[in-house]
């Protein structure tokens, strides 16, 4: 057999050679970001890995097995090896295949009888049957619909939930065409089609899902126009107290809600309204390692109609325990991407739902949504004196020399220099460096220690134009609205986390004036563990089709 030079490459255990010089590979890259996880970049080969979880949410999505093994074949320089495809049919052949459901009141679990003598999935539904009906349908606890799903997803077979929602609380809610500050508003076109997905119920997927959007891209509108197309009372879980505000100052300003509608619930604040907006470490805060969760009643605080989990990405460990709980209250998770760095991404698929909408962030930037952002890998030198602890140093302390390099912090000033007149923001992982780096620059340093009212002040500021660079810990991993920086400089970070750089990049991406560009930087210190870190983090925004621009730093950059 004859195969064509394609730009990709199928191997037997699932992975995929992805080569970036080819003519087709743009077109490759958009199809294998939705079936696959990127694992490494090698000079112009991407390596990127098929799992069966890649593979249901590509499904879930509308993708289906025909064409996506017709495409594998057709654009394989090596064509489809059978134990590739023997193992991509029998993933995919068990999606849909298990089904809870009502029946005169009773929760029963059903499956095909082609997985009859599947012995794993067998033993589990014996483990969690009341009684059985037949041989391939059982009464479950309704108490105990979540864990079914949780573990059998885990096991590998996804759960469809046909099992339905409560009502919830009615509430009298629409959505404006003119907002409160006199601007004319309507979804756009991608979040209408977000928005659809979700509500679509069709006989696989039953109105619980994941919205994926680029930071900047109005994923808080598509929530709130789930939540005013349901009109029932709501709960939503967001990551800070700063996000909280705006998701309160969002929902006055596009919908009919008032005041008395909305309650927020973190810090000292405790309101709970039909609206009620939390965050995640108020529900997982509790006196002792031992002690209850304080504030875990607040889901069933009321009937809520939907509970909306932002940055779903994030969702804590406790968080999915109590979700796994209520799963007749319907769900709707909002993230930039899906990456978990713990392993959890099962749970979210399992308790919060599939995948039913992903925006890819070049796509965005070429609709201008996003702003165009250019990023931008410099490569540091380390003093030769330093480069002697380093060579000394454990390997945990290796990393952290490097990440602290003192040469980084004349290069932020260059890069300063270079952009006068951007509003800059400068952000690193260890204190004493934000710390250094504040004095230096004679800029404001907020952490998780800076009180709300004192950081929203300094926010205020740099907003206005009365402060130009603001430093930064972790908290910019988080939700902050900061619309007018342009420049982005990252000092150090965790590890290789792919999340954390897409989180940090996603500060520059609302829309700018003018010519709609943005400036990442990230500081790496040349031939020291960083780099393996560094390559690690920019996995996702490769993956979305950005490049980053490599300078090796000999003169002023």
């Amino acid at each position: 057999m004859t195969y064509s030079a394609g730009a990709i490459t199928v191997q037997s255990d699932l992975t995929i050679l992805l080569n970036h010089a080819h003519p087709d590979a743009a077109v490759a890259r958009e199809k294998l970001n939705a079936w696959t996880e990127l694992l490494h970049k090698a000079g112009t080969i991407h390596l990127y890995k098929l799992s069966a979880l890649s593979l249901w949410n590509a499904v879930s999505m509308g993708e289906n097995e025909r064409d996506m093994l017709e495409w594998m074949k057709r654009n394989s320089t090596n064509g489809l090896p059978l134990k590739a495809e023997a193992m991509i049919r029998a993933w995919l052949n068990r999606f849909g295949k298990v089904v809870l459901y009502y029946d005169k009141e009773r929760l029963i679990l059903a499956f095909d009888s082609s997985l009859l003598h599947t012995a794993p999935l067998m033993s589990l539904v014996h483990k969690w049957a009341v009684s059985s009906i037949n041989e391939c349908r059982f009464v479950v606890n309704a108490e105990d619909r979540g864990l079914i799903k949780q573990e059998l997803t885990r096991s590998g077979f996804p759960v469809i939930d046909q099992a339905g929602y409560i009502a919830g609380e009615d509430l009298p809610v629409q959505l404006r065409t003119t907002t409160r500050s006199g601007v004319s508003f309507r979804l756009r076109s991608y979040q209408q089609e977000a928005l659809a997905r979700w509500k679509h119920q069709t006989e696989l997927l039953c109105g619980s899902g994941v919205a994926v959007l680029p930071c900047g891209a109005g994923k808080t509108v598509v929530g709130i126009a789930a939540l005013a197309s349901l009109r029932k009372a709501a709960l939503i879980l967001t990551s800070s107290s700063t996000s909280v505000q705006q998701w309160k100052q969002e929902l006055l300003d596009k919908t009919t809600l008032t005041e008395q509608d909305i309650g927020v619930y973190c810090g000292r604040s405790k309101q709970v309204r039909p609206i009620t907006i939390a965050t995640y470490n108020i529900l997982t805060h509790r006196s002792s390692k031992t002690a209850d969760f304080a504030h875990m009643q607040l889901f069933t605080e009321r009937e809520w109609g939907i509970i909306i989990y932002d940055e779903v990405h994030l969702l804590p460990a406790p968080v999915f325990r109590m979700t796994a709980d209520i799963q007749a209250t319907r769900r709707l998770g909002l993230t930039a991407t899906l990456i978990r760095e713990d392993g959890c991404a099962e749970d979210v698929y399992s308790l919060i739902g599939p995948k039913l909408y992903d925006m890819n962030w070049k796509n965005a930037e070429q609709q201008q949504v996003i702003a165009e952002v250019h990023c931008t890998e410099i490569r540091v030198p380390l003093d030769k004196a330093v480069q002697m602890k380093y060579e000394k140093a454990g390997a945990r302390e290796k990393l952290r020399i490097a990440s602290e390099n003192a040469e980084k912090l004349t290069v932020v000033r260059q890069l300063l220099e270079k952009h006068a007149d951007k509003q800059t923001l400068v952000i690193g992982q260890y204190l004493s460096q934000l710390s250094e780096a504040a004095q230096l620059l004679q800029a404001p340093l907020l952490t998780g220690e800076v009180s709300h009212e004192k950081r929203q002040k300094i926010f205020d500021q740099f907003k206005s134009g009365a402060i130009r660079v603001l430093v930064l810990s972790k908290i910019a991993n988080l939700a902050v609205d900061l619309p007018d920086a342009s420049v982005a400089i990252q000092l150090s970070g965790s590890f290789g986390s792919r999340q954390e750089e897409a989180q940090r990049i996603g500060r520059l991406l609302r829309p700018k004036q003018g010519t709609n560009e943005a400036w990442f930087y990230t500081l790496v210190t040349d031939r020291t563990k960083e780099t393996e870190f560094a390559m690690k983090r920019q996995l996702f925004m490769l993956e979305q089709g950005y490049q980053y621009e490599r300078v090796e730093l000999k003169e002023k950059v």
